[in-house]
């Protein structure tokens, strides 16, 4: 595999979280990888729901204490680790109380989706980012995984575009069935913005964002695209196709790490080509 280093930015990983195909993939996925001779990082929330002492998470106090800004407001960002049994791979998880502490993933005990869905994407996008730039490692591939991680690639592309630690790193965005149902506020666009990002294109994407155009966002600016459900919005596939992204069909559990680290191949290759053109 031409990438070395790859870092996955999760939802939900077993057996942290319930058994999903967010959560089993993001588990064995980089399994494999790490298997074939990569060096892999993992980050997913620190959902409320997840037993810090049952499954030993503890702080890692020098990646700790940074801020990040939404809206004009201070969210202090926590980073934990914990290690997946046996496979020797180290989970790093984003906490913060207002956002993770009480909350579930999408939803509440009562199946009611939660208020600051909206402000959870951008703070778990732009605090994993921090988190990597602070540990000065360079991946070449960040796959996604789970709409929480949507707008990674959006800030990978924009704000940290001359951030030496990013310079060569490309983005892939699996798309899932995960879909919530409410609309993001009014002004979600705007609330996403930092510093010069002011010129960034958000003209093909609607308003008020839902899940569908949330996705367009982490279609529009990642390198390629990964379909890891059976049934996607065919909106969605026109947007990728349409937008020229190169795309993985659906694969069986048995051939898919070996169909990723391909793909992962065929996103520098595309590179390469553009270089050489």
């Amino acid at each position: 595999m031409k990438a070395s280093k790859v870092l996955f930015i999760s939802q939900e990983i077993v057996p942290f979280t319930e058994s999903s195909e967010i959560a089993e993939n993001s588990k064995n996925l980089p399994q494999a990888i790490q298997e074939r001779g990569n060096e892999i990082r993992l980050f997913m929330p620190k959902w409320g729901s997840i037993n810090e002492r049952r499954n030993q998470l503890h702080e890692v106090q020098r990646l700790s204490g940074m801020n990040i800004i939404i809206d004009d407001t201070d969210h202090p960002l926590i980073i934990k680790v914990a290690s997946l049994p046996v496979t020797r791979m180290q989970v790093f998880f984003l906490n913060n109380d207002d956002y993770f502490r009480n909350h579930l993933n999408t939803r509440d005990e009562n199946g009611v989706e939660y208020a600051d869905n909206d402000e959870r994407t951008i703070f778990y996008a732009r605090g994993v980012l921090e988190t990597i730039k602070k540990q000065r490692w360079s991946p070449e591939i960040i796959h996604c995984h789970g709409w929480i991680a949507a707008l990674v690639g959006l800030y990978i592309k924009t704000f940290y575009k001359d951030e030496p630690v990013f310079r060569d790193t490309k983005v892939i965005y699996s798309l899932y069935d995960d879909t919530f149902n409410n609309s993001f506020g009014e002004n979600y666009l705007k609330k996403l913005m930092i510093k010069n990002m002011e010129s960034v294109d958000f003209s093909d994407i609607q308003t008020p964002v839902n899940h569908t155009e949330l996705t367009k966002i982490a279609i529009k600016w990642a390198d390629g695209i990964i379909i890891n459900s059976k049934n996607i919005n065919p909106e969605l596939i026109q947007f990728a196709q349409s937008a020229n992204k190169p795309i993985l069909e659906y694969q069986s559990s048995d051939m898919y790490a070996e169909a990723c680290t391909k793909f992962y191949d065929q996103i520098f290759d595309n590179e390469e080509n553009e270089d050489e053109a």
